[in-house]
């Protein structure tokens, strides 16, 4: 059922859902939150937590990266950053956090001009390989072709090409474009794109041989997309098509799961829980794990588009510092808005409508009902 609704006389829209207009119904059988599992497998690695951190400087570090491997999710390095630009970012990270609004942009695209060093992108990844956890770095589709062979080289176990959209085809008069499904064969290393927002773009990703596909655009709490291109993708309903897509994907490949993350929208517990009644394996947090105490943005939060050489899509915000990132993913909570103890948050919901794991919490009952916060 396509829902279309009539924008005008000349044309028709979908109806679409954020995570805000739907909820979770209980269901006739409840269970202990001890007897819940939370854990995901993704090709070889199994991850105890359905967390990446986003590839964004104002989250991810080495050491958080590690800290996060530690505490059972994934922590994703931005190999396009600070941390891959300067031998020590920490000066500039403190400058940006200090920045008078009006001229944050553009000293932000003054810092990131300088160029990237593969012998820094290299020695990022060797830090997070040293301490024994998952390792994973993303590029953009643009620099992939430039840096993934170092990339390789060093030891990456989960490979993420990340961007504000990610298409298996890409056309260009310029350059010759990424070939997607021929990259990803030729890789030893499970390879993760994105972000999608749409069945056909999500099932197009999937016939490259991605292991993941990241569904999204743009709808992160630093990203301003929908007012600087009109463009956005309310993610209950992006999720939801992207998992049909997957479910038509197993049958055409004939038993391939490709699992779909969240990457958006996803800045409270609450949020969490109806990306994974939506139908995502997992999630990838950026605004959420910004608030850490551990985060190098010391409670600002900016992503790549925040600092686009030509055309700024994104912005520094003030996101604010409630705890550690053992707290914000573990508890204990001290308040009740949703940033603290996001997995306590998913355990309780998962078991109160009575579901044992994720895949089964995937088939939850979701209603349409927005959200009124003084209601």
């Amino acid at each position: 059922m396509t829902n279309e609704i009539d924008i005008g006389r000349g044309k028709r829209g979908r109806r679409a859902y954020s995570f805000d207009d739907v909820a979770v119904v209980p269901s006739r059988r409840t269970r202990d939150p001890e007897d819940v599992s939370v854990g995901w497998q993704i090709d070889a690695y199994h991850v105890d937590l359905p967390v990446l951190a986003a590839p964004m400087d104002s989250v991810m570090s080495p050491a958080t990266a590690i800290a996060l491997g530690n505490l059972g999710g994934i922590g994703v390095l931005d190999l396009e950053g600070l941390w891959t630009r300067y031998a020590d970012p920490e000066p500039l990270l403190a400058e940006i956090v200090d920045l008078p609004a009006e001229r944050a942009t553009a000293r932000m695209q003054q810092i990131y001009a300088e160029p990237i060093k593969p012998d820094l992108i290299a020695d990022r990844l060797h830090e997070v390989r040293a301490a024994g956890v998952t390792v994973a770095g993303k590029l953009s589709p643009q620099r992939t072709q430039e840096h993934w062979r170092t990339v390789i080289d060093a030891g990456v176990d989960l490979f993420v090409i990340r961007g504000t959209t990610v298409s298996a085809e890409h056309v260009s008069s310029q350059a010759e474009p990424l070939n997607l499904k021929r990259f990803i064969y030729e890789l030893d290393v499970p390879v993760i794109v994105g972000g999608a927002a749409t069945y056909t773009a999500a099932l197009h990703l999937m016939r490259t041989g991605a292991a993941g596909v990241l569904v999204g655009f743009g709808g992160g709490a630093a990203h301003t997309t929908r007012r600087s291109l009109g463009i956005h993708a309310p993610m209950a309903s992006a999720v939801a098509d992207v998992a049909a897509a997957r479910r038509d994907y197993l049958d055409e490949s004939g038993g391939r799961y490709v699992h779909v993350i969240a990457d958006g929208g996803v800045g409270r517990s609450g949020d969490l829980v109806k990306a994974v009644a939506c139908g995502a394996d997992a999630v990838m947090l950026g605004a959420a794990l910004a608030r850490a105490s551990e985060a190098p943005g010391r409670g600002w939060h900016w992503g790549s588009e925040a600092h686009h050489p030509v055309l700024p899509r994104g912005e520094r915000v003030r996101v604010g510092t409630v705890g550690t990132l053992a707290q914000i993913l573990h508890g204990p909570a001290e308040q009740a808005d949703g940033t603290l103890n996001l997995v306590g948050a998913l355990r309780r919901a998962m078991s109160t409508t009575g579901y044992s794991d994720l895949k089964e919490f995937q088939r939850v009952e979701v209603v349409v009902s927005p959200y009124d916060p003084l209601g």
